[in-house]
């Protein structure tokens, strides 16, 4: 059974194939400028965790900011049917869980669309204007009222002159027929998008530019999410090792090659749920490691070998290339102490199954 909110309280759901939980922290963080609200935990978005949201909101929470996460269909209708927001914000839609779909994009916009059909019909809704995919989403039939954010195409929300530093981002934008200069201590362009939806929903509920400014510099960034730790020898390593889905990855690399080093290395595992498409699935993010002028290639886990094979089709040296799998852990950290030298940059991603987390905490303790 629904919770019967007035629509005075906003009750924010944020779902989409990436940077739901960024995006659910950006909009907590400036809500929070003013309100006292409810922010369900970071990757907390089954079901089973909006059930239990329901019984720890109460009446002094004058927001609630949710994240939905789905694997099949069917997932996102019984959030919304537990908790039915007002407004809703869809990152993107990528393959994530694409093996539960046949592999078809279409099928995944439809489990997503779920968050459009379930929430307040007469509520907001904001959507990724640059993303391709997202223009499959169902909205045809929405009575309320669709706003969207970009960087690259005009939008209601457009982020412009994109700069990136070793500290994180900053771009311009436009509120209240002004611009204003926002900075994030993220890094990577998908992050811009993440804020561009917080910022959107934050107008909506009529928080000030500087309310907005201020909640930025305050957001707390989850751990193990493209952190950045300087290690001795002017070594950079980024740690991003909780999920690994392709757009994750891609972005990901985009975000290793941003950064200056001599050397780059990307160590990547396995990503899971594919089904028959796992093998081609893979040699693309080989291919983009090859885009991306990636200088080394160490891989993990056992279906991940497509990755080094995809970046030997894409002219990748042989000897550049490290394939480890789930029983080489050891060997894996072994060859990487001897590869990485003075001012090199290593991007470890994976999965949080994986836990190569712990590739990254080798790394810290015999190179700090």
């Amino acid at each position: 059974m629904s919770i019967d909110y007035t629509v005075e309280r906003p009750i924010i759901a944020v779902t989409g194939s990436a940077g739901k939980t960024t995006t659910k922290s950006f909009i907590a963080s400036i809500l929070r400028t003013r309100w006292i609200i409810f922010e369900s935990s970071d990757y907390w978005n089954r079901t089973d965790h909006t059930e239990k949201h329901q019984e720890e909101i109460n009446f002094i929470h004058r927001a609630i900011v949710l994240e939905y996460g789905m694997a099949y269909p069917g997932v996102i209708e019984k959030h919304c049917k537990i908790i039915q927001p007002n407004i809703g914000a869809i990152t993107n839609i990528g393959m994530a869980h694409a093996g539960n779909f046949d592999g078809k994009i279409e099928g995944i916009a439809a489990a997503k669309s779920e968050l459009i059909k379930g929430m307040s019909p007469d509520g907001h809704l904001f959507l990724n204007g640059d993303d391709t995919h997202s223009k499959l989403l169902h909205t045809q039939n929405f009575k309320g009222t669709i706003k969207t954010i970009s960087i690259h195409t005009p939008s209601h929300y457009q982020a412009k002159n994109v700069q990136y530093s070793l500290d994180g981002i900053s771009f311009k934008i436009r509120l209240g027929n002004k611009d204003h200069t926002i900075s994030i201590p993220y890094h990577g362009e998908f992050h811009v998008y993440n804020a561009l939806l917080a910022i959107a929903v934050a107008d909506l509920l009529g928080f000030t530019p500087q309310e907005i400014i201020q909640g930025m510099n305050e957001v707390k960034k989850p751990r193990h999410r493209l952190e950045v730790f300087h290690l001795q020898r002017s070594i950079t390593l980024i740690d991003d090792t909780v999920h690994a889905f392709p757009d994750a990855v891609k972005g990901a690399l985009d975000v290793l090659a941003e950064f200056e080093g001599k050397k780059k290395i990307a160590v990547l595992g396995s990503m899971p749920g594919f089904g028959d498409q796992h093998q081609e699935v893979h040699k693309e993010i080989g291919r983009y490691v090859v885009k991306n002028k990636i200088d080394y290639l160490f891989t993990y886990g056992n279906i991940s070998k497509n990755i080094g094979v995809g970046a030997r089709e894409a002219g990748m040296f042989k000897n550049k290339i490290f394939h480890f799998p789930r029983t080489a852990i050891d060997q894996l950290h072994a060859k990487l102490l001897a590869t990485i030298q003075p001012n090199w940059t290593i991007l470890v991603k994976g999965a949080s199954g994986l836990k190569m987390v712990d590739t990254v905490e080798h790394i810290r303790k015999n190179l700090t």
